[in-house]
């Protein structure tokens, strides 16, 4: 069945939701995120500096000639990035949280609001970011609990 967002009515706006944990120490997690010469290993290929409060960073994916602007707005060591990025007539905001489970495992989560757009249109990049992120998060726990850089974000759509 198909239904088109168009004819329903949202009480709250859309947000895009991927999680997973990942058995290295929260700090060991959160620098994988905050420290650029750790993320291009699993994320996106470039970066002007590390994830810092205040910080105003240009990410590249080399593979597919884009690049995205990013505004660090909150950081607590080991615990939490917050950023905006995207288009800054009409940003959202993703949370990046890093919980604790034992020593050496972590739950990642990572939220990202403010879509704006028709109910289909904001469903289609909900869609498209819950497997961009899913997808990080997988090869990040790859690279971090087996040394593995599976390239998945650069193999995502080869086309």
């Amino acid at each position: 069945m198909i239904i088109s967002m168009q004819k329903l009515h949202l009480t709250q706006a859309p947000a895009a939701y991927a999680c997973m944990i990942v058995r290295r120490s929260a700090e060991e997690v959160f620098q994988a995120f905050a420290d650029p010469a750790v993320t291009r290993r699993f994320w996106y290929s470039k970066s002007s500096g590390p994830m810092v409060a205040r910080a105003e960073l240009r990410w590249e994916w080399e593979t597919y000639g884009a690049s995205v602007e990013v505004r660090v707005k909150e950081v607590q060591e080991g615990r939490l990035i917050r950023f905006e990025w995207g288009n800054y007539e009409q940003p959202t905001t993703v949370e990046l949280r890093f919980t604790t489970r034992t020593e050496n495992a972590t739950f990642v989560e990572i939220t990202e609001t403010g879509f704006q757009g028709s109910g289909d249109d904001a469903v289609r990049w909900v869609n498209d970011t819950v497997g961009g992120f899913s997808t990080a998060l997988c090869a990040m726990k790859a690279l971090l609990e087996y040394g593995i850089e599976l390239n998945a974000v650069p193999d995502h759509h080869p086309a």
